[in-house]
């Protein structure tokens, strides 16, 4: 089993996934961009225009004179959705294979397909989730302008203390396992993890820019968001397993196979 091989299941892992994560996204996600995007408009429309800006009398180019192109958003939510979901899943699921390419032999005595599902694990956890849990999504309408530069600064800051902390309590994990056991060496690990991403959260700016805009809506779109993440993950986690747990199965047998053929 080689780095080659984990790359091609990866990319086919979350070639497929990210077919899965786009139904979630399209049937319980985008509702609820649309009523957010619906509530954008009606606060923009109520809003009186600047003394600059042209009355808003229905003959106005300024996407045509800006040379931009407008696209619509049937195709946003549908075409374009599932390009960006398939070139981010396809591309995650590389990353998985690769990661997990070089943890092989290198997490205690787990099997290429055990070692593959943890890798799976850890990174949702410490990549996707933890950040989203102290910066969720926001849809529009929602936050200050001004301050996105902080906010998108400040997330970053999160994900890469918590995927720092993940493949150090991994390290850790590994050399008390010899001394401590299993059990122990797991409560060991997972508890040095949520202290520093605890600390790091509590130490972090919160973000409180919700405005006027409808709670209920901005649950539903943040439940969407988390769904479609796990969805992802999950599915490339899995698939992922699969394959190089089928793999490892095939190649185990072909040794099996010459080593009886060399001994008669």
């Amino acid at each position: 089993m080689n780095p080659r091989n984990f790359l091609i299941r990866g990319l086919l892992a979350g070639f497929l996934a990210s077919f899965l994560a786009f139904g979630v996204a399209y049937f319980v996600g985008e509702p609820q961009v649309d009523a957010a995007i619906a509530i954008e408009e009606a606060n923009s429309a109520a809003e009186p225009p600047a003394a600059d800006e042209p009355a808003a009398d229905g003959h106005t180019h300024s996407h045509d004179e800006d040379g931009g192109t407008e696209v619509s958003r049937d195709t946003q939510s549908t075409w374009g959705l599932l390009t960006g979901m398939v070139a981010v899943g396809t591309a995650l699921g590389g990353v998985i294979g690769l990661a997990s390419a070089f943890a092989l032999g290198r997490i205690g005595r787990l099997r290429p397909g055990q070692s593959t599902a943890l890798v799976a694990l850890v990174g949702y956890v410490s990549f996707s989730f933890v950040p989203f849990l102290k910066y969720p999504a926001t849809p529009p309408a929602v936050g200050d302008g001004d301050t996105i530069g902080d906010r998108t600064l400040w997330y970053f800051i999160v994900l890469a203390v918590s995927v720092l902390a993940a493949i150090g309590s991994v390290a850790l994990a590994k050399k008390l396992l010899p001394t401590l056991g299993t059990y122990r060496t797991v409560l060991a690990s997972v508890a040095t993890y949520l202290v520093i991403v605890l600390a790091t959260c509590w130490a972090m700016p919160t973000v409180n820019e919700l405005g006027d805009f409808p709670a209920d809506i901005l649950w539903y779109f943040r439940r969407a968001s988390l769904l479609t993440n796990a969805t992802l993950w999950a599915g490339i986690g899995v698939i992922l397993t699969g394959l190089i747990g089928a793999l490892h199965q095939r190649e185990s047998l072909d040794h099996a196979r010459r080593e009886l053929a060399d001994s008669l």
